[in-house]
């Protein structure tokens, strides 16, 4: 599913270029999921960049399924992420100004969608009902709780049947309870749907309850043991 080959990236300062990724090759299975640990500022959110073609890397290719998505333009990109590619974020990224349901729909808005409004209405109702916000749907996000607003992003993420879903850091703010619900949520859904699943993640708990886990250190990816 996921294919890198001597991947670089690097940013720009005013005392010259940081290198971030170095050289990486990294390969996950179609299906699989893997939890990415490291320290702040080891790259875990600039490779999600990268795997969601939000950004380009230096040099090296990546691969999704059998397309390269290294060098995308503008627009292939937009078309890549929204019919390929579901993101979960920390901070949730819900609009204020719409309630649940609307807010799962948002991506529908990109155009070039396969199925009528009406399908995805009730497929969004369903999965919103199966994470337990059937009586949530007209709620605006600020009435919900913090783990809600995770699950509806959860949801929205789905609602393209993805290939691929990337979680950054998605129970960073949540308690204990809370984050063994969404590696539930998360592992049962990926698991029904044979999405492929990469998880960025400082929570060790987490990281074990995803199964394989991989390090990024010095701008490489090594697989942890044990």
């Amino acid at each position: 599913m996921i294919q890198i080959s001597h991947l670089h990236k690097s940013y720009p300062t005013a005392a010259g270029a940081v290198p971030v990724l170095r050289g990486l090759n990294w390969k996950v299975e179609q299906g699989g999921a893997v939890a990415v640990i490291g320290p702040s500022g080891s790259g875990k959110t600039t490779l999600l960049n990268l795997l969601g073609a939000l950004d380009r890397p230096d040099e090296g290719s990546i691969r999704i399924g059998d397309e390269e998505i290294s060098q995308l333009s503008a627009e292939d990109a937009g078309r890549f992420r929204n019919q390929s590619v579901g993101f979960v974020f920390q901070q949730h990224h819900l609009l204020p100004q719409l309630n649940v349901l609307e807010n799962v729909l948002v991506p529908r808005l990109a155009g070039n969608w396969q199925e009528s409004a009406e399908a995805s209405r009730k497929r969004a109702v369903g999965l919103l009902e199966r994470v337990g916000l059937a009586e949530r749907l007209d709620h605006l996000p600020w009435q919900l709780s913090g783990g809600e607003k995770l699950r509806a992003a959860v949801v929205r993420a789905l609602l393209n049947r993805p290939r691929l879903v990337l979680a950054d850091e998605p129970t960073g703010m949540l308690d204990p309870a809370a984050t063994d619900a969404v590696a539930d949520l998360l592992l049962q859904l990926q698991r029904e749907a044979g999405t492929t699943l990469i998880v960025v993640t400082h929570h060790l708990g987490l990281a074990r309850r995803i199964g394989r886990t991989c390090e990024l250190r010095d701008g490489v990816l090594k697989e942890v043991t044990g």
